[in-house]
Formats: structure tokens, C-alpha cells, sequence
């Protein structure tokens, strides 16, 4: 039997509802400020996202550099060919997200992005059938 239930996934930032409007115009949903330093989004299909107000806010390097290691990234589904990726990379990019690594072998099925507040994300080609 589990002890808990999944709750949220919470990602510390310099301004929450800017952050949370960036992941809102990428999956979906509307950014509902619980707090000043406090967003909430919920959009269909994906886990409660929570944005924190962290004053001293450090991103990420990418990729890991000493003491500085990611501490998580998402995965988002961007279709299932490039042409859609490619379309999904240009809306990204236009919304504030930062290009940090196209696919380097051909096996690699996703391209690696920091959010505006520099947290990496990442777009996948997902064929269709895959689980």
C-alpha cells in the first residue's frame, strides 16, 4: 500500500506567475496565484505544477557543472515527427525558452531547452505507439 498520494511537482523561480504563464502557454491550463509567491497550474493531461518564489534563485547549468546539478528536468511530448517538434521548438522559443542542445546522434529523440528562468526541459519525438 503507497503512503501518499502524488501531489505536485514544484519548481522554484525568481517570479512564479511569469514562470507559471510560460507553462501555460506551452501545455495548456491558467496559472491560479494561491499566494504572492505561490502559482499553481494545472493543465489537462499532466501533474499539478506548482511555481515557488525562491529570492535567491540559482538555474541549473546545464549541462552539470560541479556543485551546480540539475535537479530535475521535464519531458514534454512534442509529437511524433520532427516537422512537429520543429513546429513546437519555434512556438518555445518564441515564448521565452532558450535553445541548449539539438539532438547530437541520430538515436536521440529530443532536444534539451531552459525555461525563462533557466530550467531545463526537454521536446520528444514520441512515435505514436510508444507507451
Amino acid at each position: 500500500m503507497a503512503v501518499a498520494r502524488f501531489r505536485s511537482v514544484v519548481i522554484d523561480c525568481p517570479d512564479p506567475l511569469a514562470l507559471a504563464e510560460f507553462y501555460a502557454a506551452v501545455l495548456g491550463g491558467t496559472p491560479e496565484a494561491q499566494a504572492e509567491d505561490w502559482v499553481v497550474l494545472r493543465a489537462p493531461g499532466v501533474p499539478r505544477l506548482a511555481f515557488n518564489r525562491e529570492p535567491d534563485f540559482r538555474p541549473p547549468a546545464w549541462p552539470r557543472e560541479g556543485d551546480n546539478a540539475q535537479q530535475f528536468h521535464l519531458d514534454l511530448d512534442a509529437g511524433p515527427t520532427w516537422a512537429e517538434v520543429d513546429a513546437a521548438e519555434r512556438r518555445v522559443l518564441a515564448l521565452g525558452a532558450r535553445l541548449l542542445r539539438r539532438e547530437q546522434d541520430p538515436e536521440d529523440d529530443f532536444r534539451v531547452y531552459a525555461d525563462p528562468a533557466g530550467h531545463p526541459f526537454c521536446l520528444c519525438r514520441i512515435p505514436a505507439d510508444a507507451p
